[in-house]
């Protein structure tokens, strides 16, 4: 038996592996900064034994109450995540009880999207007439940090801007976009082609990949949370935020989605701006019409559990949402799915998976529908 780390987002320390019932696995820190919880890693040459795999400082994770209720993915094809039930969290240990019934086993915190999908859904994005593919700059590690423009600017057009996987561990966000992106490069779909009438779309699946590279939870490679960035960003710190803010203050912005995961809460929800200097009865109708339809398109999508609201004014200026609301008084919101599964619409076999992620990125064309018109 051998266990292994991918060359793309893998993490794990092997400490032992000799006795197939007392497997000791640690997860690696983010590179640069004290964050950890992501793990990706591989196991050869055990089909038909019993494995126990004990990731010993779980406790020392980022989020140790993620553990609760939490449930390992799985796959011998690497295209379908399977929960193993026999995951539990014990004596401060992340425990895994598993079978493999192939001669490879891969186990992830959620199923992986790597670098090489990543480019294969920019190559086939870039095949649509209503695409074009920008490179906004490069990564601290020298990586590309693309953007796809979907449709054609114009006068009287909204622009929405689009982003995911700034923090690298919240693999689901891409997987979201696949699906949002699919949807809206449909020349069949009713609802894309009345956004587009209206809206030119900025949309970024990866804003870092140098993270998702190296396996980190919610670090870039210089160990800078971007999602604390968008005050005052840097080409050395946070070259992807400097980027992508750049060409938001050329564009403009009216509409800004930024999607990621959350370790804790097992429900889809967004957070919104409502702490900014600058919030005001115009954009809390525009959050609440946004909000209703995304209810009204999908069942997995709810407003009654998620982060707590900011008080006046306390609202954090380094986060996406609240500095670009407030730069550019717009609606402004992120988008959390769970890592573990959603507790209104559970799934005992995949959980919370690739495919329930793809298919709420379709269901948010009709919100994105709904308040266009309103959004100036």
């Amino acid at each position: 038996m051998h266990i292994s780390t991918p060359h793309d987002s893998g993490n794990i320390r092997v400490l032992a592996a000799d006795d197939p019932n007392d497997i000791r696995l640690e997860i690696v820190r983010d590179g640069e900064a004290d964050h950890r919880q992501w793990f990706h890693f591989r196991v050869t040459g055990a089909k038909g034994v019993p494995l126990t795999l004990r990731l010993v400082n779980a406790h020392a994770c980022s989020y140790p109450k993620a553990w609760d209720g939490y449930r390992a993915v799985y796959s011998s094809d690497r295209e379908t995540w399977l929960r193993e039930p026999a995951t539990s969290y014990e004596d401060g240990a992340l425990v895994i009880q598993h079978t493999p019934s192939a001669d490879v086993v891969w186990f992830a915190y959620f199923a992986p999207y790597s670098l090489d999908r990543h480019d294969q859904l920019l190559a086939t994005c870039q095949q649509s007439d209503r695409v074009q593919l920008e490179r906004l700059g490069a990564t601290v590690d020298g990586l590309d940090l693309d953007m796809l423009r979907v449709g054609e600017p114009g006068e009287g057009k909204r622009v929405y801007w689009v982003i995911a996987r700034q923090h690298p561990g919240e693999s689901m966000a891409e997987w979201w976009m696949e699906g949002f992106l699919a949807r809206l490069l449909d020349p069949a779909d009713g609802q894309a082609r009345r956004l587009l009438e209206g809206a030119v779309l900025y949309v970024v699946p990866n804003m870092n990949p140098d993270g998702s590279r190296r396996g980190h939870l919610r670090t870039n490679a210089a160990g800078a949370n971007l999602n604390r960035e968008w005050h005052g960003p840097t080409r050395e710190k946070s070259p992807e935020v400097f980027h992508v803010l750049h060409r938001m203050s050329e564009t403009g912005v009216d509409l800004c989605l930024d999607v990621h995961g959350d370790e804790e809460l097992p429900y889809n929800f967004v957070s919104g701006a409502e702490g900014i200097p600058g919030w005001t009865d115009r954009l809390a109708e525009l959050q609440r019409s946004f909000l209703q339809a995304y209810m009204d398109a999908t069942p997995d999508f709810q407003v009654e559990y998620g982060y707590g609201v900011d008080a006046p004014g306390e609202a954090n200026l380094t986060m996406c949402t609240n500095q670009i609301a407030e730069r550019f008084d717009c609606l402004a919101m992120t988008l959390e799915m769970p890592f573990k599964d959603s507790a209104i619409t559970p799934d005992e076999e995949q959980g919370w998976s690739p495919d329930r992620a793809m298919r709420l990125g379709e269901d948010v064309l009709l919100p994105m529908v709904r308040v266009l018109p309103h959004l100036r």
